[in-house]
């Protein structure tokens, strides 16, 4: 029994002392063989000064490993705290892999919109391809403007300055509007009243400019186009003009009823940019500061306090006014080359919709600069329509398609009715300047009609894209051609 319990006691113990990894290692081991002699009804070793000489002897050789063990122990513990844990599994993650699940750059999956770098690419090639060209030309040619056929595509006569004058005369159509709307304010004109004043100066705005071009042998056509797109925008204006203070008016009526206090007509809460620029009420806006700034502005649509912003950016305007000038620079350096009409068309919408109308917007302080949105992912016609000019959109939205809503008018009618406006007024800015009438304008722009209707209905995704830029490549040459070809036949067609 005794030589069994010999043998059996360093195995025991030896198994409790890999496990154990504490300081105490001897002591549990002491423990451990006592509690299990006693339980298997043995005695102690007759020697136990020996047996303990020897567990120290043995435990001695392995007190290395054992405080070992325990650094290692105490640095897995610190590491276990979240942060260290986690930096240091992804820093083993890091290391084992290197490969993830993802996109190219430039695949429509990817999500990535950030062109900004090939932008300026462009702008650059731009800017040296025309810098190459204009050196070649004053080195080869010398410089051949001629300051006479620029001012002839405006002038036939230099001493008569029909568009000119014709744009000065849309003054006395603004102060009609705003002297109606005083007249309306205090009251000494009836409602019905000055609904036909506003009505008849409104008409005068298309009948007057029109019947001028047509009359003034001296008026060219760019000179008739300027002059018409001027009377055109004003009229739009005017309208939301009149409207916007005729909704003010009702406003202060209905206060009026309620016996309030305030009889001013409540605007939206906007941030100004600065405490310059107070805050209007009805009829504190109808001077002749706040109607020319709107006249100036580069919306379509009036409001009693516009978003202004806090200072002017000179930078910005600078590099708005270059924009201005270099890229009418670009499309006559195209001229000798055989160019889309839809390329120019591009160039010419930049050029307006976001230098011009940003450079107008920056020196008057203007807030609102969404002068367009994404119109080149257009999958539909309607949205494209909605969005690439979008002060025209919103005149037509607040003054024209939701006032046929409220009226009962459905949809499909409305959306009809929006189209048939536009189709006149593109074959108005078209066909007198030119002097000849042929509806081209007109009916490419009634047949964006069904062409909407096909698109939404048949095509979807990158199919309503594509079919929306080919009405744009191949629709707008095909018109602009049946104008040349007819303004060249009854012009020149005799003399060849």
């Amino acid at each position: 029994m005794s030589d069994r319990a010999e043998m059996r006691g360093p195995v025991t113990r030896r198994r409790r002392t890999t496990i154990s990894g504490g300081g105490n290692g001897a002591i549990g081991v002491k423990q451990a063989s006592g509690s299990k002699s006693h339980e298997a009804g043995e005695k102690p070793p007759l020697c136990p000064a020996k047996a303990k000489k020897d567990e120290v002897d043995r435990h001695a050789s392995n007190n290395g490993k054992v405080d070992k063990q325990m650094r290692v122990s105490g640095e897995q513990q610190l590491a276990n705290t979240p942060r260290k844990q986690r930096s240091a599994v992804e820093d083993i993650n890091d290391r084992l892999s290197c490969h993830v699940l993802q996109e190219s750059l430039l695949s429509s999956a990817s999500g990535y919109s950030n062109y900004r770098g090939i932008l300026n690419w462009c702008v650059v090639m731009l800017v040296l391809s025309n810098a190459r060209l204009f050196l070649e030309n004053i080195i080869k040619y010398g410089i051949l403007v001629d300051p006479i056929q620029v001012v002839s595509l405006f002038l036939k006569d230099p001493y008569s300055w029909p568009a000119a004058c014709l744009i000065i005369v849309s003054n006395v159509f603004i102060l009609a509007a705003l002297y109606t709307e005083r007249r309306l304010a205090v009251g000494t004109i009836s409602e019905m009243t000055g609904l036909i004043l506003h009505m008849f100066n409104l008409t005068s705005l298309l009948i007057f400019p029109s019947a001028t071009v047509l009359s003034v042998p001296s008026m060219t056509p760019v000179g008739g186009v300027l002059s018409l797109g001027v009377y055109t925008v004003l009229f739009l204006k005017l309208y939301s003009y009149q409207d916007t203070n005729r909704w003010c008016r009702e406003i202060r009526q209905a206060k009026a009823k309620r016996l309030t206090r305030s009889y001013s007509c409540p605007s939206v809460a906007q941030s100004n940019g600065s405490a310059v620029h107070a805050h209007v009420t009805y009829p504190g806006n109808l001077t002749h500061r706040d109607m020319y700034y709107f006249v100036f502005a580069p919306t379509l649509c009036y409001q009693l306090n516009f978003p202004r912003s806090s200072r002017i950016r000179k930078r910005f305007l600078m590099r708005r006014l270059f924009e201005m000038w270099m890229v009418p620079t670009i499309q006559n350096s195209m001229k000798p080359f055989q160019v889309p009409n839809h390329l120019i068309w591009l160039i010419f919408f930049y050029w307006f919709f976001h230098s011009s109308m940003n450079f107008v917007a920056e020196l008057l302080q203007f807030g609102d600069r969404e002068f367009y949105k994404d119109w080149w992912n257009s999958e539909t016609v309607t949205y494209f329509w909605a969005n690439w000019n979008i002060p025209v959109h919103k005149w037509c939205l607040r003054h024209f398609y939701k006032p046929m809503l409220r009226k009962g008018i459905n949809k499909f009618c409305a959306q009809t009715a929006v189209f048939l406006v536009s189709a006149f007024f593109h074959e108005y800015l078209v066909s007198v300047p030119l002097k000849m009438f042929r509806l081209w304008a007109f009916m490419g722009m009634m047949a964006q009609v069904p062409l909407a209707w096909f698109v939404s209905r048949f095509l979807n995704g990158n199919y309503g894209n594509a079919a929306v830029w080919i009405s744009l490549i191949i629709g707008q040459p095909v018109a602009v051609l049946m104008y040349v070809h007819d303004y060249y036949v009854i012009h020149y067609g005799g003399t060849t």
